[in-house]
């Protein structure tokens, strides 16, 4: 085994001869509901130690020995007594040797008031980190990698976009109206190739230096919050990569799900993706378990959340990362694929913690009954309580987009979204659900939408009015397109126009877009600096009337403010009747086009110039 001398800030300092090569979490706080902490200790025969810590407040409650004799697991109980600062554990070796271990414990610097979560008045801009911009092309590559170059032409391939690079246009983030940043994993990825997404991440503790360090990561979610920008980190709980450290010496022979086909080289049960039998009361115990424990590729081991180490060891990890960034929220990827049972305890751990704070599981789900399952406040036929306050509304999604494209008929074309919409009376809080046109596993909503410009602003505008949490991708802004291969993940996260120094147009500019792509950018800007100080939006009562003669309306109004949308498919000029919309209290009011910034008046009908979206608000000034 190879043994590693630390001496970083964060993971705490270790003697000269010290064996010692991994305690996580690297540090902890006082000042949580849960007075306990759970230490994994990792070195060379450190599991046959002896343990003893003398510090007031702080009791060794127990001492867990892994199958593997270079783990140890510390149960530590927090007092009221204990202090902030370091304290020694003391390790008693078999041949009598000791080691010392200085652990530090830190004093919170925010309440768990000051930790409030994205929710409906937020907009999120979500972003692929490697394809954004690279801020800092020192850290393009790093021989000691498995991964050590990058290849610009490669879609699959390593681009070199970084923290630095987000940083460096967090004002043109804030200047577009987005209020929260999520960012596709930061964490490192160690794998020999692909390892660009984030997604198989190799040490739950440890930045990927090809992104930059944990300082730039800290000052990430510094400066956004000093903009009012909201940071929501991308965890994964249901798989690492196969480069994690862990993997080249498993700590319990239930580390991971289907352990014993993988220590002996044998194919490895994939997942079947079936994730109904989470609900499903007729699913036979053969397919849930292939479900929730089958790995989804062999580079991807599969983790077992029911080993009790694996699920206080992904919890801590989750609060660690919220209190040392200061999050905004948390995004789960694959929320199905985990033992359900635990990330109910995860989620529940979280916002024991932080009550004002959110997290959105990942459930790519067309099917409305499934997204509700997993809300917070809904009562399953199981019994289940899932503790997750949002969900992501794929079902809307798809709706909004079969709606679109499709001819106007009794049952189809716009009748798809008020539909869809409908549906809202099954979920516990549809404020609270994330509504997207596309994100970084979909094809681009220009795509989708046959590249129709018209069309897409319809879809983008809709969904920043709806009882729901938006979030968009970036580039959507610009109506970036994966046409030439549509639903290909390196085409879907392209670099972003401007992001990189040879690049001959630059969206945070504006040089060198076309007229479509600089109207698409502003439209956009419009609506979303609007929706930030829009209370109708943010909590207004929803209404809407069924399509007639392919135009859709739907308002959200308080007492102060009225929003409207109306979506016309007509090619022509349309004459809207408005006496059916009467129930909007609207009549004889000026209302202001957020678009055009023309004014109008209510009153009989309403001329619709050609296919498009208009979006009037009564607050004239």
């Amino acid at each position: 085994m190879k043994k590693i001398l630390i001496t970083l800030l964060f993971f705490g300092s270790l003697s000269m001869t010290a064996q010692i090569e991994r305690v996580e979490p690297p540090n902890w706080w006082l000042g949580f509901e849960n007075s306990e902490v759970q230490l994994m200790i990792y070195g060379e025969d450190i599991g046959k130690a002896q343990v003893s810590l003398d510090a007031t407040g702080i009791n060794l409650e127990a001492v867990h020995r892994a199958k593997s004799p270079n783990y140890l697991f510390l149960d530590l109980k927090l007092t009221e007594q204990a202090q902030p600062g370091s304290f020694p554990i003391n390790f008693k070796l078999e041949n009598g040797d000791k080691l010392v271990h200085e652990y530090e414990l830190r004093e919170r610097t925010r309440p768990e008031s000051d930790f409030i979560g994205f929710n409906n008045k937020d907009a999120i801009y979500l972003i692929t980190p490697d394809r954004f911009a690279n801020g800092d092309p020192s850290n393009d590559e790093d021989s000691s990698l498995r991964e050590k170059t990058i290849d610009r032409d490669d879609d699959y391939g390593r681009h070199g976009g970084d923290i630095q690079g987000i940083i460096d246009h967090l004002d043109y983030i804030d200047e577009m109206g987005f209020t929260a940043l999520w960012s596709s994993p930061l964490l490192i990825n160690d794998m020999e190739s692909g390892s660009y997404h984030g997604y198989a991440m190799t040490d739950f503790y440890r930045v990927d230096p090809r992104f930059g360090t944990l300082e730039e990561y800290k000052e990430l979610a510094e400066k956004a919050r000093e903009k009012g920008i909201k940071l929501i980190m991308d965890q994964v709980a249901n798989h690492i990569g196969s480069g994690h450290w862990w993997m080249e010496d498993l700590p319990f022979e239930d580390w991971l799900n289907y352990q014993e086909e993988f220590e002996q080289g044998k194919e490895i049960t994939k997942s079947n993706h079936i994730r109904t039998t989470n609900q499903d009361f007729y699913a036979a115990e053969v397919d849930k378990k292939q479900m929730t424990e089958g790995w989804f590729v062999d580079t991807m081991p599969d983790l077992n959340q029911e080993n009790p180490f694996m699920a206080k060891y992904l919890i801590q990890n989750s609060i660690w990362w919220i209190e040392y960034l200061g999050l905004g929220g948390i995004r789960q990827d694959t929320y199905p694929y985990p033992d359900k049972e635990f990330m109910s305890e995860w989620a529940g751990a979280i916002m024991t913690e932080y009550p004002d704070f959110n997290i959105v599981g990942e459930e790519w789900s067309y099917n409305p009954l499934l997204i509700r399952y997993w809300q917070d406040g809904v009562e399953n036929k199981d019994g289940y309580e899932s503790n997750l306050r949002s969900t992501m509304d794929f079902a809307m999604q798809g709706a909004i987009v079969k709606g679109l494209k499709e001819e106007e008929d009794w049952g189809s074309g716009l009748t798809k979204l008020y539909e869809g919409l409908a549906n809202d009376f099954a979920y516990e809080c549809p404020e609270d659900i994330m509504i997207f046109p596309d994100n970084h596993d979909k094809s681009r909503i220009f795509t989708q939408l046959d590249e129709d410009v018209a069309k897409t602003k319809m879809a983008v505008a809709y969904m920043l009015v709806l009882p729901r949490i938006p979030q968009i991708y970036y580039g959507t802004e610009i109506l970036m397109d994966d046409t030439a291969n549509p639903g290909d993940h390196g085409l879907i996260r392209t670099e972003f126009p401007g992001g990189w120094e040879d690049h001959d147009t630059n969206a945070f500019t504006g040089e060198g877009l076309s007229e479509e792509e600089v109207g698409m950018q502003d439209f956009l800007k419009k609506i979303l600096n609007y929706r930030k100080n829009s209370e109708a939006i943010h909590l207004g009562k929803t209404l809407h009337f069924a399509p007639q003669d392919g135009v859709y309306v739907l308002a959200r109004q308080t007492e102060a403010e009225s929003v409207v949308i109306i979506l016309n498919k007509n090619e022509g000029n349309f004459s809207l009747d408005l006496e059916r919309f009467e129930q909007l209290g609207l009549n004889g009011k000026n209302l202001k086009n957020l678009i055009s910034e023309e004014t109008l008046r209510w009153n009989d009908n309403l001329e619709l110039n050609g296919e498009g979206v208009y979006l009037l608000t009564t607050k004239i000034n």
